[in-house]
């Protein structure tokens, strides 16, 4: 645990009664609700998550959460050990103690990361702008834009996080996020993405008096819920999940190239195309394929991931379709789709494209292809090196500007920037890829100092940089 040594008198006094029985209340409510969540023993997490790991983790996070509680009796830890014993202890040490007695637990976004020194944290869930914290050690393992559960403190002028650290996958976070905000809210909770028995653990203790400070204390065990039920789920699942498309297909990329037969113009392809209501356009170049039946039950696997994209009007997206120097390309998540897409678009194009040529790509090759990085296999100086991959990606980003992206609903950037909404999410995808190739850095040294700050600045949005 980090910081132990300022907390060692607190931890050694925890250890006696009637703190003990106390301290062991607020860990079971930490543990708890996530073994009820995934069916493992109270006993069996500590093997399953590494005994490292969760103590510096889980029992980092209740000892904390434990500092700040007053009880029945109105007795509070730190209160008491500063009025016993705080006169062995240095100022500093005094101070840090009083600091963690009146701290809360909150979900806060990374930035500005200066390793060794500093960074800055933005909290998620109460909002408002973000901090300078003072830190060491972290700074050396967090990336930009990672999300975290802490502490964030005040000693002195400085500003600090506490021992208890949780680095949370982003989609988990997101989950966390609304289910916090909903717990605070006056009505009953009814976060679909909170089980019943979460619900019954944590509402009461919210609904309390909702949005306090106290309230947001006493719900300081959900960030540790939420991250052990994610990392045991992880942990015990397979590291390549079976991935299926929303109707429960095999996810397999698939590619159709057409063509233009001899005479033909992309005037003549973009007309066809524009008038059937399957094709979306979606910029000049490029249209997204849907679905026009009602919207039905996702089709289940067990032990699987589905995937799915949507446009704002809820319509499901099977594929799409781009012209390409006198081609029309036809992308498809799955084989179905590929040979449904390829029927419909030969029966309206007819004998103005050739046949097509087919390519496909499973999830490893995928995975394999990404992995690939043949100029670090060059044997050319490390700044050679570098600079080639910087020259690479600079380019490749360019395009993509320019390009539909799936995540944007199929516009490229510069277009989605030019809405309120789609501001938002070109924030959401420039952030996955700086925190994606981050992590991707500790396996290639030349990614780990790209600067993606052009792109901000190319798109207009610096100041959403935060």
């Amino acid at each position: 645990m980090a910081n132990k040594h300022l907390l060692e008198g607190l931890m050694n006094r925890s250890m006696r009664d009637p703190w003990r029985d106390r301290f062991d209340q607020i860990l079971e409510d930490h543990l708890l609700p996530a073994c009820d969540e995934t069916g493992v023993a109270t006993d069996d997490v500590v093997s399953i998550v590494g005994e490292d790991l969760f103590t510096s983790t889980v029992w980092a996070c209740a000892f904390e959460d434990f500092l700040t509680r007053e009880f029945e009796d109105g007795a509070n830890i730190v209160d008491d050990y500063l009025k016993r014993r705080g006169w062995k202890e240095p100022a500093s040490v005094r101070a840090y103690m009083a600091a963690m007695r009146n701290s809360t637990m909150s979900l806060y976004e990374v930035s500005d990361i200066v390793p060794g020194e500093s960074f800055r944290a933005r909290d998620l869930a109460r909002g408002g702008e973000s901090v300078l914290i003072n830190e060491r050690s972290a700074t050396h393992s967090l990336k930009p834009w990672d999300r975290i559960a802490a502490r964030v403190i005040q000693v002195g002028s400085k500003m600090q996080i506490g021992g208890g650290v949780l680095l949370f996958e982003p989609e988990m976070a997101e989950t966390c996020i609304e289910a916090l905000r909903e717990l605070q809210k006056r009505n009953k909770p009814k976060q679909r993405k909170l089980s019943k028995a979460m619900r019954e653990v944590f509402g009461d203790k919210a609904m309390a008096e909702p949005g306090s400070a106290e309230a947001l204390r006493t719900l300081s065990p959900m960030f540790t819920t939420f991250w052990l039920v994610d990392l045991i789920e992880r942990i015990q699942r397979p590291a390549i999940p079976d991935l299926r498309n929303f109707e429960g297909d095999e996810l397999l990329l698939c590619e159709a190239r057409y063509p233009f037969a001899a005479g033909a113009t992309c005037n003549q392809i973009e007309t066809v195309l524009d008038a059937c209501p399957e094709f979306r356009r979606a910029d000049a170049t490029f249209w997204n394929w849907v679905s026009l039946k009602k919207p039905s039950a996702r089709a289940s696997s067990r032990g699987s991931l589905s995937f799915e994209t949507r446009l704002e009007d809820g319509v499901l997206v099977l594929g799409s379709v781009e012209l390409k120097a006198n081609t029309l390309v036809l992308a498809a998540n799955s084989q179905r789709r590929c040979e449904l897409g390829c029927t419909l678009l030969s029966a309206l194009l007819g004998e103005r494209v050739q046949q097509p040529l087919l390519k496909t790509e499973t999830v490893d090759q995928i995975i394999a292809s990404a992995h690939r990085t043949v100029p670090e296999q060059l044997d050319i100086p490390d700044e050679e090196r570098c600079a080639v991959i910087h020259e690479t990606l600079d380019r490749h980003y360019r395009e993509v500007l320019d390009n539909p992206v799936p995540m944007l609903g199929g516009k490229s950037p510069r277009a989605a920037v030019k809405t309120n909404s789609g501001r938002i999410k070109v924030v959401e995808w420039l952030k996955m890829m700086e925190n994606t190739t981050a992590k991707a850095a500790d396996h290639n040294n030349a990614l780990a100092v790209y600067d993606f700050g052009w792109l901000w600045t190319e798109l207009g949005i610096d100041e959403l940089r935060r």
